[in-house]
């Protein structure tokens, strides 16, 4: 079977290079009484960032959790080739009320080797502290998180997702109603995060963020529309057959 990038017609070496990290297969998922993904079939490629394009509704989100395993397949087959996923939720999920700061919130990304009741070992507490240092939080230690701006609270959480030290960073929407500069750092970021060995896998209505994407995955109505490099992909014609009234 071919890989998108063969399909696209990109070289044997990339394609050898850009190896699956999760490949599902038929795959349906959603909710009781409320299906969502309709068999789809694609891949994530390794050491690369790929986005997931389409209208609200369209399943990005429920992919993503399904790829976390916080949302159980219905049928078909998701394949793991690597570490659990980091998994970092839209902002709006996480409440301003908690009384967190910064710290405490990156912290609970150790939770998933340590669980939320055991202290922290002082390599936990080193892995935090690089985590803040690299989105530039360190100063922020000490702030409720509902204090803090758009970006600083994203940055919060995308360190958080870090923490857990996953080869696979799953992010929802990571820059919606952000400023440019916010937007542009996490971009650096996530670039950076795939040169040291990680793959990011993003729900994004940005289409500029998409099209600077290794890959893309476009979704209609819990089905695959389209999958490929976005150059290709993401042209007015599809866009417009994408994002037309039902």
């Amino acid at each position: 079977m071919k890989t998108m990038f063969e399909t696209q017609g990109r070289s044997p070496a990339v394609a050898e290079i850009r190896t699956p990290r999760v490949r599902f297969t038929e795959l349906s998922a959603g909710y009781p009484g409320r299906p969502v993904l309709h068999q789809l079939d694609a891949e994530i490629p390794a050491l690369a960032i790929t986005a997931l394009v389409g209208p609200n509704g369209s399943g990005k989100s429920t992919l993503l959790g399904v790829m976390a395993g916080v949302i159980q397949p219905t049928s078909g087959q998701l394949h793991h080739a690597g570490d659990r996923p980091a998994f970092v939720p839209q902002r709006s999920s996480v409440a301003d009320a908690l009384p967190l700061t910064v710290r405490q919130t990156v912290e609970m990304g150790r939770w998933s080797d340590r669980g939320p009741w055991r202290r922290l070992t002082r390599q936990d507490q080193a892995t935090v502290d690089q985590a803040m240092e690299r989105l530039g939080i360190t100063e922020l230690a000490t702030r409720q998180l509902g204090e803090l701006s758009g970006g600083q609270r994203q940055r919060a959480l995308i360190a958080q997702g870090l923490a857990q030290e996953s080869d696979l960073l799953l992010l929802d929407e990571p820059t919606t109603g952000l400023d440019p500069e916010a937007r542009d750092r996490i971009a650096a970021l996530l670039t950076e995060l795939v040169a040291d060995g990680v793959t990011v896998v993003q729900a994004t209505h940005d289409l500029e963020a998409a099209r600077s994407a290794d890959a893309c995955l476009l979704l209609r109505d819990g089905q695959l529309a389209g999958q490929g490099h976005p150059e290709q992909l993401l042209t007015g014609a599809t866009l417009a057959r994408i994002w037309q009234p039902v």
